[in-house]
C-alpha cells in the first residue's frame, strides 16, 4: 500500500520566489556553530613551545653526555699513558736490580777466589812452619809464648778493625748504607736504601746508642719486633763487631719490607 507524500505547507511558502532580490538567504538562517579554532590554536601554540623546550633540553643533555664521554675517554687515555710510564720505570728498576745482583755475584766470586788463594798460601806456610819446627825445638817454648801473645793481640786488632775502610766502602757503595749523626753524643744513625723492590730510594734506618757498655737501639724505621732486635744486640754485645750488627739489622729490614 503506497502513500503519497504531500507537503504540509504550500509550495509557495517553502521557497521564496527567485525573482525577489531582498529575500533572506538560507545560509543566514542556519544556526552559528563555534568549532573552537582559537582555543585549538592556543593549545597547539603551547604544545609547540613545550615541544621546542623538550627538544632543546634533549639536545643539551645529549651534548653534555657527549662531552662527558669525551672527558672520560681522555682520562682513560691519560691513565693508560701513566700506567705505561710506570711499567717503563719498573722495568728500568728491575734492570738496575739485576745489574746490582750480577755485580754482587761477581764480587762474591772474586772474594771466594781470594779466600782460596789465601788458604793455599796458609797451607804452604803451615807446611814450611812444620819443617822449621823440627829445626828449632830448643826455642819452641819461647816461640809458642810469643805466638800466643801475637795471636791474642792480632785477634784484638782484628776485632777492632773488622769494620775498616774497604769494608765500609763495600757497605756504602754496594749495600746502600749511609751513616749520619743522630744529634747526640755517641749516637749514630745507620740508613739503608735499595731494600724495597718497589722503591729503591726508600730509606730505612736505626739509631745506635753507644753511651753504655752494651749497645742499644732506641729507634728504628720501620718498626721491628723487639725480640728480634734484642737477639741482634746480644750478638753485637758479645763479639763487639759492627759488621754483625749491620748484617743482622739489614736482614730484619728486608724481612719487614717483604711482609
Amino acid at each position: 500500500m503506497s502513500t503519497a507524500f504531500e507537503p504540509s505547507l504550500p509550495t509557495s511558502t517553502m521557497r521564496p520566489p527567485l525573482s525577489t532580490a531582498d529575500a533572506p538567504s538560507m545560509a543566514d538562517s542556519l544556526p552559528s556553530i563555534n568549532f573552537g579554532f582559537d582555543e585549538l590554536r592556543d593549545r597547539m601554540a603551547k604544545f609547540t613551545v613545550k615541544f621546542d623546550t623538550f627538544i632543546e633540553q634533549g639536545r643539551k643533555r645529549v651534548l653534555e653526555e657527549r662531552n662527558q664521554f669525551r672527558m672520560n675517554v681522555t682520562e682513560l687515555k691519560e691513565d693508560q699513558r701513566m700506567k705505561k710510564r710506570d711499567i717503563e720505570i719498573l722495568s728500568q728498576k728491575s734492570t738496575t736490580h739485576n745489574q746490582t745482583l750480577a755485580k754482587e755475584a761477581a764480587e762474591t766470586n772474586e772474594m771466594k777466589a781470594a779466600i782460596a788463594n789465601l788458604s793455599a798460601q796458609r797451607d804452604t806456610q803451615l807446611a814450611t812452619k812444620e819443617n822449621l819446627r823440627q829445626q828449632i825445638e830448643d826455642t819452641q817454648r819461647q816461640i809458642d809464648t810469643r805466638l800466643a801473645a801475637q795471636r791474642a793481640h792480632a785477634q784484638h786488632l782484628d776485632a777492632q778493625s773488622r769494620f775498616n775502610i774497604p769494608e765500609l766502602d763495600f757497605w756504602t757503595s754496594t749495600l746502600g748504607l749511609r751513616i749520619e749523626g743522630a744529634g747526640m753524643n755517641d749516637h749514630l744513625k745507620f740508613v739503608f736504601t735499595h731494600l724495597d723492590d718497589r722503591d729503591w730510594t726508600r730509606e730505612v734506618w736505626f739509631e745506635l746508642d753507644a753511651t753504655k757498655r752494651d749497645y742499644e737501639i732506641p729507634y728504628c724505621k720501620p718498626k721491628l719486633e723487639k725480640e728480634q732486635v734484642e737477639r741482634v744486640l746480644e750478638k753485637i754485645n758479645e763479639c763487639r763487631e759492627l759488621r754483625v750488627l749491620l748484617k743482622g739489622m739489614r736482614e730484619l729490614f728486608v724481612e719487614a719490607l717483604k711482609a
